[in-house]
């Protein structure tokens, strides 16, 4: 059996599709200090795996309730971190909840074949994967304020690839100009590379909790550059 998540890739939401709502709405509940029940948009995603254990993508709490709901949860990980209130039972009284995990894994697997885990390259993706720093000055930039810089440049065919652009802030990308660092004389901070798909996740999430950082962090390379960050 394929799960719901081997079309995740292609959802244009990063989320999977659900059949039909369960019978939840947005009144929950945090258990503990981990949620902040009177701000939604602050409510953490959850962190979706496959079967195996492969991590796939964040995923909202509603996506999650209907996975819980249609009993397609294989595991979980983790202390729940929200409880879901659903209506009153007319037979007994009592209102139904629902408790989600902040790592839940989906029934079945992804087909390796059709699972490509580098992050499209976008700019919010760049930004991310260099700290919102520019790669020339260094100096801490808001989004507004940094430009994808080709450091090889497009004209002298340089591709538009994540080994060949850099965060760099509007004044250091228009001093580089149509050259590269070394004819600018503006030597790079640090060398681009492409980030994985666990490196992309940790950095796109900037409330990320305990149980799933620390999952998240497991699965990076040896070398990665994130394994010593706070994020």
């Amino acid at each position: 059996m394929e799960t719901d998540y081997a079309r995740l890739r292609d959802e244009p939401s990063g989320t999977p599709s659900c059949d039909s709502a369960p019978d939840f709405g947005p009144d929950f509940a945090a258990i503990g200090d981990k949620v902040h029940p009177s701000n939604i948009r602050r409510t953490p995603q959850l962190l979706a795996l496959d079967a195996h254990g492969r991590v796939l993508n964040w995923i909202s709490w509603q996506d999650a309730a209907c996975l819980y709901s249609r009993e397609a949860i294989a595991w979980t990980l983790g202390e729940p971190c929200i409880e879901l209130r659903g209506g009153i039972s007319r037979e007994h009284g009592e209102r139904s909840t629902l408790a989600l995990h902040p790592i839940i894994a989906s029934r079945g697997h992804v087909r390796a074949k059709g699972w490509d885990p580098t992050p499209n390259l976008t700019n919010t993706a760049l930004f991310a994967r260099d700290l919102q720093l520019c790669m020339y000055c260094g100096e801490h930039k808001p989004r507004g304020q940094l430009t994808r810089d080709h450091v090889h440049p497009v004209s002298k065919g340089g591709l538009d690839i994540w080994e060949n652009v850099v965060a760099a802030c509007i004044h250091c990308n228009s001093r580089k100009g149509n050259r590269t660092p070394a004819q600018a004389h503006m030597p790079l901070l640090a060398i681009p590379y492409r980030p994985s798909w666990v490196e992309h996740l940790i950095l796109s999430n900037r409330n990320i909790l305990a149980d799933q950082m620390e999952f998240l962090r497991a699965q990076l390379p040896k070398d990665a550059r994130l394994r010593n960050l706070r994020v």
